[in-house]
């Protein structure tokens, strides 16, 4: 046999030998089949072996070459017939159907449903300063401290067990909110101290375990305005593990900041630019106090013209018989930038009766609707017991500020606290409020006196047109032209040209003098412009009759009274039964 012969014959028994060993093969690989995981990690190893591409291709390059042409024809044909078809329709069919339609359904499937929900959570849970800024104008936000611990011994004092238990009353009232104080002086400057970004972080927990977000307002009682890298080491220590955190909001450099301090002012153009580059989606703010008022916004966007803030928080607490028009007069203020009431209240601890609160968050929020101003949070959840607010402060000698909550102390609500239920679940708010039927206690009513000391009104039962009480003047005077009388503002802001309603119902026992209702006007600085009277009541003795006054508001109109009126009366006059609209 010649060179060529015997490498043909070489040839055929490595292809015979091949064929008859490939089921054993194929059998092995199927048993063997890795999960996909393991795929990728086997492709890994096997993938870069030339040698095996290199040594098949050159069989079938020399197998062309030298095979002589009648052997190749006669020998290989046939046993290729015989020998591959049988196996191959035997083999290699059942076990492809057995590990392809396995094999994806339980291995493929799971794993991608598992991996692209937790991508998807991960990406919606970074929030942009855009939508955080979203969120910020339509919050329902409380301001908190804790009943016994108020200002920096919230922090010092922690208690998780009670914010947990007053966050729930929180989220009961409707906030989804919080507004909380982080201070300098108790956290440890310029390096915070790691208990305290501890409960911090707890604090965070907790307001988003009850479905609240955060707002942090940092640097109160703070006067450090020499040391601006210390502040920005502080704050960028405290907010960088929040900067996309989308349980808090916002971020208020400094809370009821002095625009007029030029220190201040400086030492602030610093540390914004250094918390813009730390936390770059958080939107940014500054607030103003009560006193400073409209002015403070007007001071606060001139001064940080180059270094633009997100939003302004304006403190309100004004007269909120005029709360509409001031405002207003924020919001021209700030110009281009949003505005939010993060702070207004009334104190229950002087002449303000828990009646006069519940009015006045009910005006407020009224106007704010009117002006869309979309978030405005009361101050605060809670009276203070006695020593709650630290000592070293000046907050502590100023006994209205423990007397601000929607809660009384010892947990149990004031009125207030079902005006900010209403105001919060989207209803109207209504004048019921009011007390125009006279059915509340004294001490809770929000019905001012005016010039009591010609004839004061006396809240009395028993006679009544409905209900149990009504009101009475009896023996009355008078100053001039001015009555004695009783009064008391609408829930609705007053805007110029707008019709107003007014009815009382009164009876007489031996009356003289002048007794009737009347609306009074007044405009934005508290100055009257007139008002529009009813009949009077006859004199004697009558029964109840119907008083009515209709009116339109003057030009320059923000506020407006009803008055229930009694003057040179040497008898008894009874109101009850009060319609305002």
């Amino acid at each position: 046999m010649g060179f060529a012969g015997r490498r043909a014959t070489i040839l055929v028994s490595s292809l015979l030998c091949s064929v008859l060993l490939s089921p054993v093969v194929a059998t092995a690989a199927v048993r063997t089949a890795p999960t996909t995981a393991k795929k990728k990690a086997a492709a890994v190893h096997v993938a870069p072996v030339p040698a095996k591409k290199k040594t098949v291709s050159t069989g079938k390059a020399a197998a062309k070459k030298t095979v002589a042409k009648a052997p190749a024809k006669k020998v290989v044909k046939a046993p290729a017939k015989k020998v591959v078809k049988a196996p191959a329709k035997k083999v290699v069919k059942a076990p492809v159907k057995k590990v392809v339609k396995a094999a994806p359904k339980k291995v493929v499937k799971a794993p991608v449903k598992k991996v692209v929900r937790a991508t998807a959570v991960k990406t919606t849970s970074v929030p942009t300063r855009a939508s955080r800024l979203a969120l910020v104008k339509t919050a329902k936000s409380i301001n908190y401290y804790p009943s016994d611990a108020g200002w920096s011994a919230m922090w010092t004092n922690f208690n998780a067990a009670k914010i947990e238990a007053d966050l729930t009353k929180a989220k009961a009232l409707g906030a989804d909110n919080v507004r909380v104080i982080v201070f300098p002086t108790s956290f440890g400057f310029p390096k915070p101290k790691a208990d305290y970004t501890a409960n911090l972080a707890k604090f965070i927990s907790i307001a988003d375990a009850r479905g609240m977000t955060v707002r942090l307002t940092l640097f109160d009682w703070w006067a450090g305005y020499y040391d601006t890298a210390g502040s920005v080491a502080w704050a960028k220590s405290l907010l960088t593990p929040y900067a996309n955190d989308r349980r808090v909001l916002s971020v208020e450099v400094q809370n009821e900041f002095d625009a007029t301090n030029t220190q201040a002012v400086a030492w602030a153009k610093k540390v914004i630019p250094g918390l813009r580059a730390a936390v770059p989606t958080m939107p940014l703010t500054l607030s103003v106090s009560g006193t400073a008022g409209i002015a403070g916004l007007s001071q606060i966007r001139t001064a940080f013209a180059a270094t633009p803030l997100d939003y302004l928080d304006f403190h309100f607490y004004g007269n909120s018989e005029r709360a509409l028009t001031e405002i207003r007069k924020a919001q021209a203020a700030a110009g281009s930038l949003p505005i939010v009431i993060g702070e207004t209240g009334l104190s229950t601890a002087g002449a303000d009766s828990e009646g006069d609160q519940a009015a006045f968050l009910a005006r407020v929020f009224a106007a704010a609707r009117a002006a869309k101003v979309g978030s405005v949070s009361p101050w605060t959840l809670y009276d203070f017991s006695n020593g709650a607010i630290p000592s070293n402060s000046a907050v502590s000698k100023i006994p209205a500020q423990y007397k601000f909550g929607l809660y009384r102390a010892d947990g149990s609500a004031k009125p207030a606290v079902n005006v900010v239920k209403a105001y919060w679940a989207g209803q109207a708010l209504s004048n019921n409020v009011l007390d125009l039927g006279f059915e509340v206690s004294n001490g809770n009513s929000p019905w001012r006196p005016y010039l009591s000391e010609r004839g004061s009104a006396v809240r009395v039962t028993g006679n009544a047109r409905t209900g149990t009480g009504s009101v009475s003047f009896s023996d009355t005077r008078r100053n001039g032209t001015d009555l004695p009388s009783l009064r008391i503002a609408p829930i609705t802001p007053v805007q110029p040209g707008a019709k107003w309603h007014a009815e009382a119902w009164a009876k007489g026992k031996n009356v003289t003098g002048t007794n009737q209702i009347a609306l009074s006007w007044f405009d934005a600085n508290n100055k009257w412009l007139g008002q529009a009277q009813s009949k009077q009541v006859a004199a004697g003795t009558t029964g109840w009759i119907r008083l009515t006054v209709d009116a339109t508001a003057p030009a320059g109109a923000a506020s407006v009274q009803l008055h229930l009126k009694s003057g040179d009366n040497k008898g008894t006059v009874w109101f009850d039964d009060v319609v305002l609209s």
